[in-house]
């Protein structure tokens, strides 16, 4: 790489966290990154075991996020960004503490607990002059890359039926009275906010269907369900949507589909056109132009384009997937940073990195869809807020 490693520090992701791994990876892919402080635990012996084993100085490890916010801003050698890898309901708060200290921000989505939250961390970001980018990591698929732009360039034609699924079957059970860590405060409303698997994945599912098509939901018609008795949020999904620029479309989401994985697809249909993706087949899009023979586009092989070349780091038929479409938003995300540090607009760099706005449309999404489900499926428009 030709820019400079951007020094990063991290808020959870300790021993035993999933997700907080899965970003230090991606970091490190393209030797963007170097960790060099943490907060990894609220509880600060938890957090200094944490911090040890990735390579972090004693010094460098904080009892609390809002002592690294402060410390690090006065090092000469301070942390550049924050990446926040924490339960849903301390993203807020943490994001709240950097941004103030005019430090960058790298936060796991949903971007906070509720809307309102959302919307004041808008204004948060604003008024810090500091970047903020939102790891909805499927973006960062090359595959999704050229999809999107099969969309922009209108090979699809006017776009008609737009429909993404999201099912998974690891809370069949109910897990969350387990030791499972995940399970508990996933299942937890104190915690998770108001959403479950809604929140949790459908968030995903609803984010790269707006990212491939370029278009918004307007209105919902939700039912939302709790199949697991005693379970606090809902663990299955089924919403159906209409979008701002005249197309219609469904969403599935489920925690509790017995043989499914981690089974995002994508499906959109134009007039011209349909393509499909799935994430469990990262490495295939498929085309199909009406009255021709579907395609078979690879990535770094058949048919990718330049932007899906760019994010592919090695030949074609040898599979890429999670670990590289999250180093790509990744990659996106030091260059930003790197211009930033250079000289440029924080709003000229954004790109294709998710951001605060993109938060506030799936709070949006959220909060209309929790409404219209306790009010019998009814339509619900997303709120009009300014974006």
């Amino acid at each position: 790489m030709t820019y400079k490693r951007i020094r990063i520090g991290m808020v959870g992701g300790g021993d035993g966290a999933f997700i907080g791994a899965v970003h230090r990876i991606a970091t490190r892919i393209d030797d963007g990154f170097e960790l060099v402080a943490g907060a990894l635990s609220s509880n600060p012996e938890r957090a200094l075991t944490s911090a040890l084993k990735l390579g972090i100085n004693k010094e460098r490890s904080y009892p609390s996020f809002q002592a690294m916010a402060v410390a690090e801003k006065h090092r000469t050698d301070g942390i550049q960004a924050v990446i926040i890898v924490t339960p849903n309901h301390m993203h807020f708060p943490v994001a709240r503490a950097f941004l103030e200290q005019g430090i960058h921000v790298i936060c796991d989505k949903p971007v906070t607990k509720d809307l309102s939250e959302a919307l004041a961390l808008k204004e948060l970001v604003n008024q810090s002059g500091a970047f903020f980018a939102l790891t909805h990591n499927y973006t960062g698929y090359p595959l999704v890359r050229h999809a999107k732009h099969l969309v922009d360039t209108g090979v699809l034609g006017d776009l008609r039926v737009i429909q993404a699924e999201y099912p998974q079957d690891w809370l069949t059970n109910k897990a969350e009275d387990s030791d499972n860590k995940q399970a508990k405060w996933r299942t937890d409303p104190e915690k998770s906010g108001m959403a479950g698997c809604l929140g949790d994945i459908g968030t995903h599912a609803f984010n790269l269907a707006c990212f491939i098509s370029g278009q918004k939901v307007q209105e919902v018609s939700a039912d939302l369900t709790a199949f697991v008795k005693g379970r606090r949020l809902d663990d299955n999904v089924h919403t159906m949507l209409r979008f701002d620029q005249g197309a219609k479309g469904m969403l599935w989401s489920s925690q509790v589909a017995p043989g499914n994985e981690n089974g995002l697809k994508v499906r959109i249909y134009g007039e011209k056109a349909g393509i499909e993706w799935s994430q469990e087949s990262p490495n295939e899009l498929w085309l199909s132009v009406f009255g021709e023979p579907t395609q078979k586009i690879t990535r770094a092989g058949h048919g990718a384009g330049a932007e899906a070349n760019r994010l592919s780091r090695i030949p074609a038929g040898h599979p890429e997937g999670y670990l590289e479409g999250f180093a790509n938003l990744y990659l996106d995300i030091a260059l930003a940073i790197n211009a930033i540090e250079d000289g440029a607009e924080v709003n000229s760099v954004q790109g294709l990195i998710p951001s605060v706005n993109d938060g506030i449309e799936g709070m949006k999404f959220i909060t209309a869809v929790l409404d219209s489900s306790k009010n019998n499926s009814a339509w619900r428009t997303l709120a009009s807020t300014c974006t």
